[in-house]
């Protein structure tokens, strides 16, 4: 059983109907990547999966567990996080308290101080900085700190927005190399990203999404090398 089954979503914003029947699936220990063209539907699909949003139709199965109209807070109890498209970092709040923040569901102390000791190691630089103010980060540091609170929650999935968006080159591929040191610590990814060439050089599998329906899906070594993919979304 996948550790996450999308089964004949629909989403609509009032008369359009941005997610159009869409069905995937996840398993435990994979990454898989979301790919297509801005307004074909990516951020509406986590949106949804995670409760910030309202399905119109079909199932979220996590786990075994129908989670189609269970709240956002619940669904991160069980084991899923979320690191949102532009960070959305606590700008005021310091980098330690970000981090904190990002374990509220949680009541173990001791394993929460094993969280931060576990985050520190993936992102040295945040330790650095823990005391300072989140907002005087630059860009890389509040994807590294976005990434580090979802991880205080302990999940077994993480779901990623555009992790990449705004870094310079360097940077996008030091984020793309601690996706996969997260993904290799036992921690399944959900990526949805613009840099296609970026998401399926790491991914497992992907689904190529096309205004509201997946156009195509398959193992992302394989989609690298398709000649539809490669015109559409990787500028060959």
């Amino acid at each position: 059983m996948a550790l996450l089954e999308i089964k004949d979503l629909k989403v609509s914003y009032g008369v359009i109907n941005a997610i159009k029947g869409v069905s995937f699936d996840v398993e435990e220990g994979e990454i898989i990547a979301l790919i297509g063209a801005n307004g074909a539907g990516k951020t509406t699909i986590l949106h949804t999966i995670s409760g910030l949003i309202s399905a119109k139709e079909g199932s979220i199965v996590f786990d075994g567990k129908e989670i189609t109209k269970v709240p956002p807070h619940k669904i991160v109890s069980m084991g899923m996080a979320q690191v949102p498209e532009g960070r959305r970092v606590f700008q005021q709040l310091s980098v330690l308290e970000n981090l904190k923040l990002g374990a509220y569901t949680r009541k173990d102390k001791a394993g929460i101080s094993e969280s931060l000791k576990y985050v520190y190691t993936r992102f040295p630089r945040l330790e650095e900085r823990k005391n300072q103010v989140a907002g005087t980060l630059s860009g890389g540091e509040q994807q590294m700190l976005a990434m580090g609170r979802a991880l205080m929650s302990k999940p077994r999935i993480i779901l990623m927005d555009e992790p990449s968006m705004g870094l310079s080159p360097l940077l996008v591929t030091e984020i793309f190399d601690i996706i996969k040191v997260i993904n290799e610590g036992g921690t399944t990814v959900l990526l949805v990203e613009q840099n296609a060439k970026k998401a399926l050089s790491i991914a497992n599998r992907a689904y190529v999404l096309e205004t509201g329906n997946i156009s195509l899906s398959g193992k992302a070594s394989d989609l690298i090398n398709d000649e539809s993919v490669k015109k559409a979304y990787l500028g060959e």
